[in-house]
């Protein structure tokens, strides 16, 4: 009887030693993509649908893509002061992060993942991805 339980507990040891040993080497699941893998409108969530074009708009900071009925894709802005207005939308490039280099992007348009206008711009010799309230 000793050895009989001897023998379940050496058996249920090695078993152990097995299972555990293939999750210590299994690897890591990949992370999930980040949101700036969104590169054109069509991913880019807050564009608002049925805008027409040069009526007056609330918000120029964030969430200002919007799309007319025949599916131009504008912005709102508040050029030299005046009250915003929906405008025709340089190239945009869904979804991307403030700071993230844009070279070859100048003066294209983004949207940071919390709904932030960005634009392309070149700075003291580096291109990027700025806040553009007003492009």
């Amino acid at each position: 009887m000793v050895r009989f339980i001897g023998a379940v507990s050496a058996a249920l040891a090695t078993v152990g030693t097995v299972i555990a040993a293939p999750s210590a080497s299994a690897q890591p699941p990949p992370p999930p993509p980040p949101a700036a893998d969104c590169n054109n409108p069509s991913c880019t969530p807050g564009i608002a649908p049925g805008i027409v074009l040069g009526s007056y708009c609330a918000n120029t900071t964030h969430y200002v893509f919007g799309v007319t009925s025949w599916g131009r894709l504008v912005f709102c802005g508040s050029p030299r002061r005046y009250e915003p207005r929906w405008f025709r939308s340089p190239e945009m490039h869904g979804i991307k992060n403030e700071g993230a280099l844009c070279v070859g992007m100048e003066g294209d348009v983004a949207q940071a993942p919390d709904g932030l206008f960005l634009s392309c711009n070149t700075r003291d010799g580096r291109t990027a991805w700025e806040y553009g309230g007003n492009a």
